[in-house]
């Protein structure tokens, strides 16, 4: 199978990156290619920027669809443009942060989603409300690092494993979400690091639940419902292409 991974964003900063993450997230016989976006945000931290970003974003599904790709990833922990994609396309387009949450719901009763900045804290909640499992997120906490920055790994790691602590402690999580698709090659140690503490919990990386929900969905052979997701009416839509 042939998945199209995009980064909802102009910035190509995660490219390599990226290409490397969801190549090991993946079957072998599953081949994975990566884009991001002609124009949009350089990232995405907030409602404006995930508005900014969808019309390149479905642009780049629509494509992905007629190079003859069997399904995409919206490589944002928003999962930005994945429902309007639904209706456009005729593969299934999956979001990290509905794939993640979906995925720890069946591993613990009560998550909790640790993330870039409090700016998005709404934009997830908002998503698990729609996903039907707000009641089982115990809260979503932030370490305060804009997405352009999380590349600088020690401190990254360091403050997710602090707000994970305390989202154990105070919030009573019994699994952890990362809550950004940038906090890649993180899951692993964190995990390790909370169960040395004496944590046996999970700790579930986006992208990867969204990897392996897609490769599941393929080879079912189902995609998105078209009671659902209705293809869009026949009507006059004018674009800026200025």
């Amino acid at each position: 199978m042939k998945i199209k991974v995009i980064a909802p964003i102009i910035s190509d900063t995660f490219m390599d990156e990226m290409k490397k993450e969801f190549t090991g997230f993946s079957y072998p016989q599953t081949t994975i290619d990566v884009t991001n976006l002609d124009y949009g945000p350089a990232s995405i931290e907030s409602e404006y920027d995930e508005a900014l970003c969808v019309p390149d974003f479905i642009e780049k599904v629509k494509q992905a669809e007629a190079d003859g790709y069997n399904g995409v990833i919206s490589n944002c922990f928003g999962d930005p443009g994945v429902k309007p994609a639904r209706e456009v396309v005729d593969i299934p387009v999956i979001g990290p942060c509905e794939a993640s949450m979906l995925f720890t719901s069946t591993l613990a009763k009560r998550f909790s989603v640790v993330t870039v900045l409090p700016n998005v804290v709404s934009m997830i909640s908002n998503i698990s409300k729609v996903t039907g499992v707000y009641h089982n997120l115990a809260s979503i906490r932030y370490v305060n690092i804009p997405v352009l920055e999380v590349h600088e790994k020690e401190k990254l790691k360091s403050a997710l494993l602090d707000e994970m602590l305390k989202a154990i402690k105070e919030d009573q999580a019994e699994a952890l979400i990362l809550g950004c698709t940038g906090f890649m090659g993180v899951a692993s140690e964190l995990q390790m690091k909370l169960t040395e503490k004496g944590y046996d919990i999970p700790v579930v990386d986006p992208g990867f639940a969204a990897t392996k929900l897609l490769e599941a969905t393929i080879s079912m052979g189902v995609k998105q419902s078209r009671i659902t997701y209705m293809k869009p009416p026949s009507k006059q839509r004018v674009m800026n292409t200025n």
